[in-house]
């Protein structure tokens, strides 16, 4: 029989049946071909079981005959191989446990969900950079408490998305060599059955695998795995976080973001005139089902003694709905960011709400020279709020004021009091932060494609 092609690995086909079958086959050649090299089991057999691993040379339909009867899939999956080996069949599995196989196969898989994760962020950085330079000094209202607060560039904004997902890269960086680790240590962990060549095999085997080795490869520290997922709900967290505030300053009545959508989109099947967005709805919603996958996780860290089936199941079952919603998440997000419209006018015109009072910290400042800052504060606030109420203009209140007007001059007020003279040091930031999210897309994709040489080798 031909070898079974394998179609491209996505969200929704990550831990398919077929998949986690030829994960376990992928684990077992490897482990064949590691004890043959080793002389634990003859080269012969070695090489005669990886030629079989694979599901293209397997009785599917006696797979799936053998899973429904014994209720045990990883033995019966060794069944069909062995007896695919003909005599080699004997040496199949040798030494291992249901659970080494299992975990270690869905490890592999994990890493390839990883991966493409990884090379998502790393478009989202590249749009994020986009942006951040191209916007460094557009003006636009900063809000605190969802209320005007100082004038930024839209850039600066931008500028704290790109260093939330540089956090969340180095994160997951950080995790990395302990969350893609072997554990392989047979039926309780100390590697009863390998003797003194088990260290030197499950070492060769990690190599083999591109896994990390560990020391003690007992089934029950499921800390790594579970990091992992809490790891993916900070990312949740963060993408959800950029989302919202996308979202919000879609709004009709802000109208500073939109998102870039085809002709033929529709808003609405009964409002003709409804332009809604609709990647960033998807985003948030799944960010937010992304968030609540931690609490799951943590409750599987408890096992007990060197086995605990439920714990298994558990963190299965979590690791089976976040990883692809992850992936999903990371692909929508990346769309997201690099297919944003920024409508600069409506920034400037809602700027422009406040009159003069959004940059009046800077005249208060300059005014503090030579009144002092607690009586600067005091004078304005107490000119706008009396022109507020009045319905007048906080300009004219100010050049009336007669210890301002001490002071400055109604052109140097008004020059005070132009927002985009006082957005601090956003533009600056703004392209600090694209430099540094374009350095790190960058890098990230050459350690993928490093990574991806290496297993290939």
């Amino acid at each position: 029989m031909s070898r079974r092609e394998r179609a491209p690995l996505t969200p929704a086909t990550l831990f398919s049946q077929e998949r986690l079958w030829q994960s376990w086959l992928d684990v077992e050649a490897a482990l064949a071909l590691t004890q043959g090299e080793m002389g634990i089991i003859p080269q012969d057999a070695a090489e005669r079981i990886a030629a079989n691993a694979d599901l293209g040379c397997l009785d599917l339909d006696a797979l799936k005959r053998e899973i429904a009867e014994t209720k045990a899939p990883v033995f019966a999956l060794v069944r069909v191989l062995a007896e695919a080996c003909g005599e080699a069949g004997g040496f199949v599995h040798w030494g291992a446990t249901t659970q080494n196989i299992m975990q270690t196969g869905r490890s592999l898989l994990l890493r390839q969900a990883h991966r493409a994760l990884l090379a998502n962020v790393a478009a989202a950085l590249d749009g994020l950079a986009a942006l951040a330079n191209s916007h460094a000094a557009t003006p636009m209202a900063g809000r605190t408490n969802r209320r005007h607060a100082l004038p930024i560039s839209f850039g600066y904004k931008v500028a704290g998305w790109i260093e939330e997902l540089l956090r969340v890269e180095a994160r997951f960086s950080d995790a990395e060599t302990r969350v893609f680790s072997l554990s392989f240590g047979g039926a309780v962990g100390p590697m009863h059955s390998f003797g003194a060549e088990g260290v030197k095999l499950t070492g060769i085997l990690a190599k083999r695998l591109g896994l990390t080795d560990t020391l003690a490869h007992n089934r029950v520290s499921c800390d790594t795995a579970i990091e992992y997922v809490v790891q993916l709900s900070l990312f949740g967290m963060t993408v959800g976080r950029i989302a919202d505030e996308i979202y919000l300053l879609m709004s009709e009545e802000m109208d500073e973001i939109a998102e870039r959508q085809g002709a033929g989109v529709v808003g609405s099947s009964t409002m003709p005139h409804k332009v809604n967005p609709k990647l960033v709805v998807a985003v948030c919603a799944k960010a937010s089902l992304l968030c609540s996958k931690a609490a799951a996780a943590l409750q599987a860290g408890r096992p007990s003694h060197e086995g605990d089936a439920v714990s298994n199941r558990l963190l299965s079952m979590v690791l089976d709905e976040a990883c692809p919603l992850a992936w999903e998440l990371s692909g929508e997000f990346a769309e997201l960011v690099t297919g944003i419209e920024v409508r600069a006018e409506s920034m400037r015109a809602n700027l422009a709400r406040s009159g003069a009072a959004i940059a009046s910290e800077n005249l208060m400042m300059k005014l503090a020279e030579r009144i002092g800052r607690q009586r600067a504060h005091d004078v304005l606030h107490h000119a706008i709020a009396e022109a507020t109420a009045k319905g007048e203009s906080i300009r004219s209140h100010l050049h009336a004021d007669a210890e301002i007007a001490a002071v400055f001059d109604a052109p140097t007020i008004d020059s005070l009091l132009a927002p985009e003279a006082y957005m601090g040091r956003s533009r600056d930031i703004a392209i600090e932060a694209a430099t540094r999210g374009r350095q790190s897309a960058a890098r990230l994709r050459d350690r993928l494609r490093d990574r991806l040489d290496r297993v290939s080798a």
